[in-house]
């Protein structure tokens, strides 16, 4: 499992991380909410490898996540960099090429459900198709953890509702976990076992979906605009 253990980041003189102490099992769907700037992005970059903290430990199975944990984590940037002259078939391959547990047949499969030309060239896909792809090659991987940045940002809500089922039926969450920030809250908590808040780059709260429902008497949306207004 992924634990972050008093963990604290800063670019140059901002705080981006203050003291986070955070345990992510697998089997789990988890969203990660706040406001900008509340340092999401730097916390599933911290659990992908791709920043060190300055303070505190990030470790994956009991060692030290470094950038050799992209094994076993599937990490999508809020971003793409991809080769504009790739057709979607050639993304796949070079997918192949870096990773070992990218399976092109599941890839394919997805981007069949998502209705997506494995024959279309990257630098001619609308930005929705671009966020398709980039579900399809994130979870073409059999990784342990997949760590998603705003997946639904910026696209309309038809694609929304399609990258949300392909979510559902393309991960196995009997033994892998999605984490994904999101400013999407209504719309994927259905999807949702866990709802993390950070704001200014502590946790706030941590809490299941279920119990928010038990306990506070409203939905998580509601709930999550609760402890702003504390």
């Amino acid at each position: 499992m992924i634990e972050l253990k008093n963990v604290s980041k800063k670019y140059g003189g901002r705080q981006a991380l203050q003291d986070v102490t955070l345990t992510i099992p697998q089997g789990k769907i988890i969203g990660l909410v706040g406001e900008n700037g509340s340092g999401k992005t730097t916390l599933l970059k911290l659990m992908a490898g791709l920043l060190t903290p300055n303070e505190g430990k990030a470790t994956y199975g009991g060692r030290p996540i470094t950038r050799r944990i992209a094994e076993h984590i599937a990490y999508m940037p809020d971003t793409d960099l991809f080769y504009p002259y790739f057709t979607v078939q050639q993304l796949f391959d070079f997918y192949a090429s870096q990773f070992g547990d990218f399976d092109v047949v599941k890839a394919k499969e997805i981007a069949q459900f998502l209705n997506i030309s494995l024959d279309a060239k990257m630098k001619h896909l609308s930005k929705g198709n671009r966020g398709r792809v980039k579900i399809a090659v994130t979870l073409g991987r059999e990784a342990s953890y997949y760590l998603l940045d705003e997946p639904f940002s910026g696209l309309d809500p038809m694609v929304r509702a399609d990258i949300a089922k392909g979510l559902i039926r393309f991960t196995d969450i009997e033994r892998q976990t999605v984490i994904m920030s999101t400013h999407e809250i209504r719309e994927m908590e259905p999807l949702l076992d866990e709802m993390v808040v950070l704001r200014s780059g502590k946790i706030i709260a941590s809490e299941s979906v279920d119990e928010i429902r038990d306990l506070y008497g409203m939905d998580a949306t509601s709930w999550m605009v609760s402890l702003f207004k504390d």
